[in-house]
């Protein structure tokens, strides 16, 4: 099973808006997909209960409170909650093949995501550079100086953003309804689908890679 991971140690973020939406796209391309939700706020795992059955199904795992690796065919995309503790981290990070990084245009991220990626960088698979870490610049409003700042943070750390995201509310109303922008989409959410194409792009080859 492939696994891909979307975390970042400050909270808010808007882990759980990409992990639905990675789901929802490989499922939508027919890979069996896993949404694992390790957070005990159940966010992700309360979304796919409120799919609708007509949609390309996601199979939701509740991991809040036991970390255990699914196993079988396709892909697991793990939610991972801000306060994971340290062991687990290091643990599920030996075990994925890339990290998807969200970060919101703020001072406050800019400190959660360098102290989370001071974290990681001890563990063997990043220190060793075996894990691709693809940052996402979430919830960006057009060319504002909290944007550009957030660009300049990203390439100070090396790490710059594969994928901009850009603020809308067409995402908090999909979700109430167990759907992405990824389901039935109309012309505004296709629009909004285009800044997700750099980052699909990244991960197309480690999922389809494998068939």
């Amino acid at each position: 099973m492939i696994a891909i991971a979307v975390a970042n140690i400050k909270g808010g973020s808007g882990k759980t808006t990409l992990a639905t939406h990675l789901a929802a796209w490989l499922s939508g391309n027919g890979v069996a997909v896993t949404l694992a939700d390790l957070d005990r706020q159940r966010s992700a795992l309360s979304w796919t209960e409120r799919r609708p059955a007509e949609l390309p199904a996601i199979r939701g795992l509740d991991l809040s409170r036991d970390w255990v690796p699914p196993e079988g065919p396709g892909v697991v995309i793990y939610d991972i909650p801000a306060a994971m503790k340290r062991k687990d981290l290091e643990e599920l990070v030996k075990q994925i093949d890339a990290l998807v990084l969200p970060i919101l245009p703020s001072a406050f991220d800019e400190d959660g995501t360098r102290r989370f990626l001071d974290l990681v960088s001890e563990f063997k698979p990043v220190r060793k550079r075996r894990l691709p870490i693809f940052a996402v610049a979430n919830r960006v409003r057009g060319r504002t100086v909290a944007a550009r700042r957030l660009e300049a943070f990203l390439e100070e750390l090396q790490q710059p953003a594969v994928a901009t995201l850009r603020d809308a509310a067409a995402y908090g109303a999909a979700a109430g309804t167990g759907r992405t922008l990824f389901d039935e989409p109309d012309a505004r959410a296709r629009d909004l689908l285009r800044d997700w194409q750099p980052l699909l792009d990244a991960i197309r080859p480690l999922i389809f890679g494998h068939a």
